[in-house]
């Protein structure tokens, strides 16, 4: 395998000076289960019960998450990336009612039955890690763990109000010029870097879809209240930056604060596990060794600020 500090695009399958033999498993299987009357997508990296189950973020998919898969499946964790409704291989439904984020919150569980894991560590980036604080607060006896980076809450609420109602009127009422944009993007080759290919997928969705999944996440709840996050005893790594104002790093601290037993990273960029990785996958891979641990409890280091 190669070192931990080797950029994520020279170790993605078929990228140039990727590795050729890749360990067993650790190339992800792709599945498909049941939901309603739909079918969301699934992959699998590695094997085992220690499951990490790996949400991506608003409008991208799976391929955000593969790099970190197969680097903790290589630590041997069992990690499972979901393409939750509207999003990535999943069925795409043109109704924002489908899309609701405590919706969400009742796919994943229902991957947790078809993986038949009764616990697992719950992680993502922005939608998905305040997916994984709903399903937390829902479900509280599944989830062992958290792995939550940039979560979006209070403070970021009129930043990310501001962003996302115009793009929700923008997909409605410029449908056409966008049809016409995202079908030109998705013609485009991609680059087999799979966080690039990721952001040309979510470019590449059709108006439609992407109107209902915006929609739909303003329809309900996007996080748990903070009287609900104080019930959260599972332990939690919150990941954190300060770059742009719908991702708070003061979203971060507050939430660690609220969480009963929350340890805080403040990441050097916001594309630092994508990017440049070795720091963020050693530390997330460390907190699910003492997550997973038998007997007691390891106690976990000091917050990391720097």
């Amino acid at each position: 395998m190669p070192p931990m500090n080797t950029p994520v695009w020279l170790t993605q399958p078929g990228a140039r000076g990727a590795p050729a033999d890749l360990e067993p498993g650790l190339e992800g299987g792709q599945h498909t289960l049941a939901y309603d009357q739909y079918q969301l997508s699934y992959e699998v990296y590695g094997s085992g019960d220690r499951v990490l189950v790996w949400l991506h973020a608003l409008l991208f998919d799976a391929a955000l998450g593969r790099g970190l898969a197969r680097r903790l499946a290589a630590r041997g964790n069992r990690v499972v990336l979901l393409d939750l409704l509207g999003h990535g291989r999943s069925d795409k439904p043109r109704h924002a009612a489908a899309n609701r984020m405590d919706l969400y919150a009742e796919q994943v569980l229902r991957l947790l039955d078809e993986l038949g894991a009764d616990q697992v560590v719950l992680g993502g980036v922005s939608l998905g890690a305040n997916v994984s604080l709903l399903t937390a607060v829902r479900a509280p006896e599944r989830v062992r763990g958290l792995v939550l980076e940039m979560p979006v809450l209070e403070r970021a609420a009129p930043a990310a109000a501001l962003t996302f109602i115009p793009l929700l009127l923008g997909t409605y009422y410029t449908r056409p010029v966008m049809r016409l944009a995202t079908r030109a993007v998705s013609m485009l080759p991609r680059f087999g870097i799979d966080a690039i290919d990721s952001v040309f997928n979510a470019a590449s969705n059709e108006p439609e879809v992407i109107a209902s999944v915006l929609h739909g996440i303003l329809l309900g709840p996007v996080a748990p209240t903070v009287d609900q996050r104080r019930t959260i005893k599972a332990p939690a790594l919150v990941l954190g930056h300060g770059i742009d104002v719908i991702h708070s790093f003061k979203d971060a601290e507050r939430l660690t604060q609220q969480l009963p037993d929350a340890r805080l990273i403040r990441t050097r960029t916001f594309a630092e596990l994508w990017v440049q990785p070795a720091r963020l996958t050693g530390e997330i891979g460390d907190f699910l060794d003492r997550v997973w641990a038998d007997g007691e409890p390891v106690e976990p280091p000091p917050s990391l600020l720097d």
